[in-house]
């Protein structure tokens, strides 16, 4: 495998690749891969990459695509085409624009829609699916923009392969494959994640969160290039087991399973928490939105009767804020629960330093990346086991909680918080899991080398990492 950290360079593009074949089987596998791959000029590997969305100074996916394209840049010769708005965000982290990145200027269509989303979302914090649809509408505009940029380039070989790292939902088709496909260029696509189906039993947060489009969602593989982004990419990379799962029969030896959120953690350090008394601080970290489930952890810490002197601190704001404090002071829980509202992503850390676990009973979570910082501080997870977050753990560095409607996950956290008071030793036990699965499969360093590896797979013909 290749090592953490490490320098990994090109082989060279081929003529003879084919978007349908996968070199050698995950079998044939025995000894990793070399690192140091160079072309036979020896000059380092040069992958374009798309990443209409990266912002060092936002969260979500912004956050994701930047830091993934950051790391992938630190060991090759790449290049990042990204949507304008992000310029000043770039040339503040120290960037150059045309030798590091370039921008792609779509903004008359973006706004228009983005505008058009505001109207049909039903109201701010809600229906983000009609949000996600219009914007993988726009896309199509940034993606002819970026061919009229730099088709000239691509065309000539001045890259080796384009990755396009966000947008991250699936519904957003690249119409570029095909022309990439033509001039014999490989294609990664990903890490895709998205359309979770919103579980059994949740109906009534659905109409709450205002997600009627997302009874509807499978119509996107109608959109044009639907079919031709799967057929035409050499690598297909899937951010959670669903989104594997959604991939058509004929994709299964192109992907990969990675997840799309890692962590930095040197930002979010480790210190092995430990349960010394009888206090155990609860963390909450999210948008306060009834699919979140804020209102459940604070049930849960309300039906408690155990010896531990449970805190709660809620880090996040949102339209239910005010439901949520009328529900601290109906249940008699002003000196356990404390509202901390928003918490800018470089204060996170030192917000959470003081707290035993992360509690986070979301109904349908994509990724999770709250999650990661939260382990790699050496907090102990405890999360609602449906969706993107339960995928991050083992038995040895969190807790998932079982559930099919309101009440049974209800009563699993308030189990699980019976659990850490019947064993307070699991706590430093699931504390330093936590930090090390992070340290071992869920850094930034970690996830550019998978990357890596797979490219390395697409342009030179070399077997098929495992991961």
């Amino acid at each position: 495998m290749i090592t953490e950290g490490g320098h990994v360079g090109k082989v060279g593009r081929t003529g003879s690749w084919e978007p349908d074949t996968c070199g050698l089987t995950c079998d044939d596998i025995e000894n990793g891969f070399p690192d140091n791959v160079r072309t036979s000029s020896g000059d380092a590997l040069r992958p374009l990459l798309i990443v209409e969305a990266a912002n060092p100074e936002w969260t979500s996916v912004p956050l994701v695509g930047w830091n993934l394209a950051r790391s992938i840049m630190a060991r090759t010769n790449g290049l990042i085409v990204t949507q304008i708005r992000n310029r000043e965000a770039f040339l503040r982290a120290g960037l150059v624009q045309d030798r590091d990145f370039v921008t792609i200027d779509n903004e008359r269509v973006a706004h228009l829609l983005h505008r058009l989303s505001k109207y049909l979302r039903g109201g701010e914090n809600k229906g983000w699916t009609v949000v996600t649809a219009l914007s993988s509408f726009s896309y199509y505009s940034f993606e002819r923009e970026v061919w009229r940029l730099l088709g000239d380039r691509l065309r000539a070989g001045e890259f080796d392969l384009v990755h396009r790292i966000t947008p991250l939902s699936p519904t957003s088709q690249s119409s570029i494959a095909t022309r990439l496909r033509k001039h014999k260029i490989p294609f990664v696509l990903g890490p895709l994640n998205g359309g979770l189906p919103w579980p059994k039993g949740f109906s009534g947060v659905r109409s709450r969160e205002r997600e009627w489009l997302s009874l509807f969602r499978k119509l996107y593989r109608l959109m044009p290039s639907y079919r031709a982004t799967r057929v035409q990419a050499a690598a297909l990379i899937a951010g959670s087991r669903h989104t594997l799962s959604e991939l058509p029969e004929s994709c299964v030896k192109r992907a990969f399973l990675i997840p799309e959120n890692a962590v930095d953690p040197e930002r979010f350090p480790f210190r092995l928490r430990e349960l010394s008394g009888n206090r155990l601080a609860v963390a909450f970290v999210g948008r306060l939105v009834p699919y979140k489930g804020a209102d459940i952890l604070i049930e849960a810490v309300a039906a408690y009767r155990g010896r531990l002197d449970i805190d709660v601190l809620i880090i996040g704001d949102g339209p239910q804020r005010s439901e949520l404090e009328d529900a601290v002071r109906r249940k008699g829980l002003g000196d356990k629960v404390r509202f901390a509202g928003w918490v800018d992503q470089k204060d996170l850390a030192a917000t959470l330093s003081g707290c035993h676990v992360l509690a986070l009973p979301s109904v349908r979570e994509f990724g999770g990346g709250v999650v990661l910082e939260a382990m790699s501080m050496g907090l102990v997870p405890i999360v609602a086991n449906y969706g993107g977050p339960p995928e991050l753990l083992d038995e040895q560095s969190g807790i998932s909680v079982d559930f099919n409607d309101r009440k049974t996950l209800t009563a699993g956290f308030l189990a699980a918080f019976e659990k850490l008071d019947a064993s307070p030793d699991l706590v430093a036990f699931l504390s330093n899991g936590a930090a090390m699965r992070v340290r071992q499969r869920y850094t930034w360093d970690v996830k550019a080398d998978e990357m890596l590896q797979i490219y390395k797979w697409v342009v030179a013909r070399s077997p098929k990492p495992i991961f």
